[in-house]
């Protein structure tokens, strides 16, 4: 009886936590995701709210929401990532979406460290129309980012996700905030996978 137990200790002790396939499973890692917008009308800041959702769907994620004026200098570095969403505004990414970007280096000292490297990014954004240059904004939105030496990733579209608000489709349906809960959902699986790359 007694060595019985202490085969049974010996199994429990040494033996990998298994997943259903017989695989050892992986470890969540905590990871911060900053999620920051501008937002006049509110579809983009309702957009950011279902990349939110789906950020806090994978395990271990903590995720902050604030509008881009609002994110500090301890918001931006002590985020594991970050996902930025704006209105189009001319083919491109709104006038405080590019300050915040320029921030950067004038307020946040970014420059010459690359104090963003290697920090996971995407991007969303929303237009009135269906071609209205929400690819261009979020091409601009992910410009930025390569240029401080990020990881870019999309999800919810082939460069991130997008909703349009007027025409056939008013206001964000559902179809649009799946692509958003989407693109959060990639990101911080990513993230993940980046952080516990650098763990090992």
């Amino acid at each position: 009886m007694r060595k019985t137990w202490i085969l049974l200790v010996a199994f429990v002790w040494f033996s990998p936590v298994l997943q259903h396939d017989g695989e050892a499973a992986e470890s969540s890692p905590n990871i911060k995701v900053l999620v920051t917008y501008h937002s006049v009308t509110g579809h983009t800041e309702k957009m950011a709210k279902g990349v939110v959702a789906g950020a806090q769907a994978v395990p271990g994620t903590t995720v902050v929401l604030k509008p881009v004026g609002k994110v500090t200098a301890a918001d931006l570095f002590s985020a594991d990532a970050l996902i930025v969403g704006s209105p189009v505004y001319w083919s491109n990414m709104a006038g405080q979406v590019k300050t915040f970007f320029d921030d950067w280096q004038l307020k946040f000292g970014v420059f010459p460290e690359f104090k963003m490297r290697d920090k996971v990014g995407a991007a969303f954004t929303t237009g009135g129309q269906a071609a209205s240059g929400k690819e261009l904004t979020m091409l601009t939105i992910l410009a930025a980012m390569l240029g401080n030496q990020m990881i870019v990733v999309s999800g919810g579209g082939a460069f991130g996700a997008s909703a349009t608000s007027e025409g056939d489709s008013p206001g964000i349906d559902d179809k649009e905030l799946t692509g958003a809960r989407e693109l959060g959902r990639r990101v911080a699986e990513v993230t993940g996978r980046v952080k516990r790359g650098r763990a090992e």
